[in-house]
């Protein structure tokens, strides 16, 4: 058999050099890269480590409030976050030290604190936090005002979302400013206030507001229950009774105890006297459930 001519064979394919990745190396990584791998530099602590969270009995007077105060809204807005985060924390000093000359602009200074507690950047978030809780110690029943109602809504809406998310530091500063906020004010016209968001779709936010409704009834002096309605503030605790979350179900109870004592306080025969109030009022299966929480 004749061998086969090698002119005839397949040319040998010649392999090509693979062409090597590219890396593309940002300015933070190089930046990264020469903190960690030089040993005789410490490393850069974080942004945030610049924020202040003093506490409101650590915060002192401004020296010349006069002119300062000129510059506060445009500290708010500027684009700078920790420039805003220091403009918060002089808010709270005015709140607190010279708060009158704080109201002329508390409407506008109370809707960057609705637009910084949106922020995601949580020191920026907290400091928001922190301010609007110094706010209310310091114009509580001003709040009302009609020039200062819509953003005040608008703060207490975002006090219950902060107060139901997951970040602890921010939800237990929340928590503090929505305390502050019922220590502060009148509670019906507080109440009035809340007490649509206990049919809030969010249960979590139901269940805030629901605490925050139980500690403005049990500051209520008898006129304001019997204002507002002794049936209607029973409903309420009817309602939030069968509530998914435990903080909600103990607001009820919290809020029943209230309107027991402050119904049968001359009367004799309380228990009586409660019995007689639920029956009269509710279904047969509700008025049981209310009676039972005084009597256990």
């Amino acid at each position: 058999m004749a061998l086969r001519s090698l002119d005839n064979a397949l040319p040998i394919a010649i392999e090509r050099p693979k062409k090597q990745a590219k890396v593309v190396v940002t300015q933070n990584q190089k930046q990264t890269d020469c903190v960690v791998n030089d040993e005789n530099k410490a490393p850069l602590p974080p942004r945030d480590a610049a924020v202040d969270y003093v506490p409101s009995e650590n915060l002192e007077a401004i020296d010349d409030p006069d002119s300062k105060i000129h510059g506060l809204v445009g500290g708010l807005e500027s684009k700078d976050w920790l420039e805003i985060c220091r403009s918060l924390n002089d808010t709270r000093r005015f709140s607190l030290f010279h708060s009158a000359l704080l109201l002329p602009i508390l409407d506008k200074v109370l809707l960057v604190i609705v637009k910084s507690m949106k922020n995601p950047r949580s020191a920026l978030c907290k400091t928001s936090v922190m301010a609007s809780a110094d706010i209310f110690k310091a114009f509580g029943d001003e709040l009302f005002e009609s020039s200062n109602s819509d953003a005040f809504d608008n703060v207490i809406l975002q006090l219950l979302l902060k107060a139901s998310q997951d970040k602890k530091f921010v939800c237990e500063e929340a928590d503090k400013a929505l305390k502050a906020m019922v220590e502060s004010m009148t509670p019906l016209p507080l109440f009035h206030k809340l007490h649509t968001y206990v049919k809030h779709s969010n249960m979590r936010i139901r269940a805030k507001a629901a605490i925050s409704i139980s500690h403005c009834v049990s500051k209520m002096e008898l006129d304001g229950m019997k204002e507002y309605g002794f049936v209607s503030l029973i409903q309420i605790a009817v309602n939030l009774l069968n509530d998914r979350l435990p903080e909600a179900r103990e607001a009820a109870r919290s809020i029943v105890v209230s309107v027991y004592e402050a119904l049968t306080k001359d009367e004799e025969q309380k228990q009586e006297a409660w019995q007689n109030f639920c029956h009269s009022n509710l279904p047969a299966i509700h008025a049981q459930a209310i009676v039972k929480i005084v009597s256990s």
